[in-house]
């Protein structure tokens, strides 16, 4: 999977640019019943303009040929071009269900759905955690959280052109949303793009800084690096070793980070891997091989010397050999080895390598990182291991491409505060459920409850997306036992009975 280099497509998609994608991609695709879809979505966007001054049709056909790039279905490219319909114009689902089926509608009522989760106000960790959960739990299938990281992906790139009250924070709202959804699907080169084209709106100096870094030393590097890939390339195949070398720059988010670490102190020079060496062998023997040929070629640095994750993996399960060595030009370049079945988990497999690179940026103490006690890994991201785990299925089994659903998060809803916070609650919680989650002491001052602006009964059954806000008593009082027969969580069933 990559991302598509779009070059003129941003200023020009056409239907043709799509038939070709799908061509190149070998997707079975009926062209006229996906014309009938294009000529349906630019009928019914006539006359509408994107921010830019672009006809707003530019913007679906340009979500749908990111979804044939990633070589998604029939289904999903239909979809991707109605997927503003429901929302910008009069087109109701039944139309959809009527002239697509009811697996396409099924798709663009779920893109529409997934759009009206908002960052709002809280960066509480905890909260927006919650909100990918809710993002993930409304869209029931993995097709429409790929739609919408395109929709995000193409949005992200107009940016610019969106009024500049509105530009932080959608910008926000895909670094803390979008960008670690795409990690989780092991997409990590549009997670770099999304993290890069947020970057300018929210922190435009550090962006500045970075920006003339890359210009300086980035240029160099890659020239160095390029040319220690073709000599390795040439000298490993003489090797009769079966393999894949390829580069990878960092991201100038990813970059800015590393640079804040503490030992790195803003000091570009201690950053080895500005563009990192991958070579994926086939098997794990060849790697330990593979090695000794690297370090007849170039020489290790001493100081810095090889970290065998091999042998040793990391906390998370991450399995290479990472060594640095002199590139001949008096820098130093960081070469990755690792055979394809741990590219594979390093890349698509890990679900716990999120919560590894969440702590190595969160805490101070290296070693605790080494010791695996920085995070713990429970069943709080089973979510995260079904994400993870698409790409395989999807590649392997029939029977997954017909059903995409996510059943992880079936049995929660994800319900806002009127701040804005949203809480992660059982399948028919009650506004009890919900103030006992926000604090026990909440709890023991609810005089009524109101739903979405309307005043309810305390055992009303709440939906996702639902904001609930607590009427307060002056005075702490003891809960009422009959909220036991209808509160859904089992923590706040044992906080009840504690108070009484």
């Amino acid at each position: 999977m990559y991302i598509v280099e779009y070059n003129s497509l941003i200023m020009n998609p056409t239907f043709q640019n799509l038939v070709n994608t799908i061509k190149k991609n070998q997707i079975k695709v009926n062209l006229d019943e996906l014309k009938k879809a294009y000529l349906f979505a630019q009928e019914a966007h006539q006359g509408q303009q994107r921010y830019s001054g672009d006809p707003f049709i530019t913007h679906p056909l340009h979500v749908a040929n990111t979804i044939a790039e990633w070589g998604l279905d029939e289904a999903s490219i239909k979809a991707a071009l109605l997927h503003d319909v429901l929302e910008d114009t009069p087109v109701t689902y039944q139309d959809l269900k009527k002239k697509f089926g009811t697996k396409v509608a099924f798709l663009v009522n779920g893109v529409t759905k997934t759009g009206h989760v908002k960052l709002r106000n809280s960066k509480d960790l905890v909260f927006v955690e919650n909100l990918r959960k809710m993002f993930v739990a409304m869209a029931k299938d993995i097709r429409v959280v790929l739609i919408r990281l395109a929709d995000r992906y193409h949005n992200m790139l107009t940016l610019d052109a969106v009024p500049i009250s509105k530009q932080k924070r959608i910008a926000e709202e895909t670094l803390e949303v979008y960008a670690p959804l795409a990690a989780r699907l092991g997409m990590g080169k549009i997670k770099g793009e999304l993290e890069d084209l947020a970057f300018p709106f929210i922190q435009p100096k550090e962006h500045q800084k970075i920006s003339q870094l890359f210009k300086t030393e980035i240029k160099q590097t890659k020239k160095h690096a390029d040319q220690v890939i073709k000599q390795l390339d040439k000298f490993l195949k003489k090797c009769q070793l079966d393999l894949q070398i390829h580069g990878r720059f960092k991201n100038k988010h990813s970059l800015y980070h590393k640079l804040q670490r503490p030992g790195i102190d803003n000091d570009i020079n201690k950053i080895h891997d500005l563009v990192a060496i991958r070579i994926i062998t086939n098997n794990q023997p060849d790697c330990y091989t593979c090695l000794g040929h690297v370090h007849t070629l170039y020489k290790p640095v001493p100081y810095l010397g090889v970290s065998d994750f091999i042998a040793q993996p990391k906390p998370n399960g991450y399995q290479s050999i990472h060594t640095k060595v002199f590139d001949n030009h008096g820098g130093v370049v960081e070469i990755q080895i690792r055979s394809k079945d741990m590219h594979h988990q390093a890349e698509f497999g890990a679900a716990a390598h999120y919560a590894y690179s969440q702590a190595k940026q969160n805490i101070k103490n290296p070693s605790f990182l080494e010791k695996g006690i920085a995070f713990k890994i429970g069943k709080k991201i089973n979510w995260v291991m079904q994400l993870a785990q698409w790409q395989e299925h999807i590649k392997d089994s029939k029977e997954f491409k017909e059903n995409l659903s996510l059943d992880t998060l079936s049995h929660r809803i994800y319900v806002f505060s009127p701040l804005g916070d949203v809480y992660d609650l059982p399948e028919g919680a009650t506004p009890v459920d919900y103030a006992f989650t926000v604090h026990s002491d909440l709890g023991l001052h609810i005089k009524s409850a109101k739903v979405n602006q309307k005043q309810v009964a305390l055992s009303h059954s709440l939906k996702s997306g639902d904001v609930v806000e607590i009427v307060k008593s002056k005075k702490k009082q003891k809960p009422n036992r009959d909220w036991l027969q209808f509160v859904k969580s089992n923590q706040v069933k044992s906080k009840i009975r504690k108070s009484l």
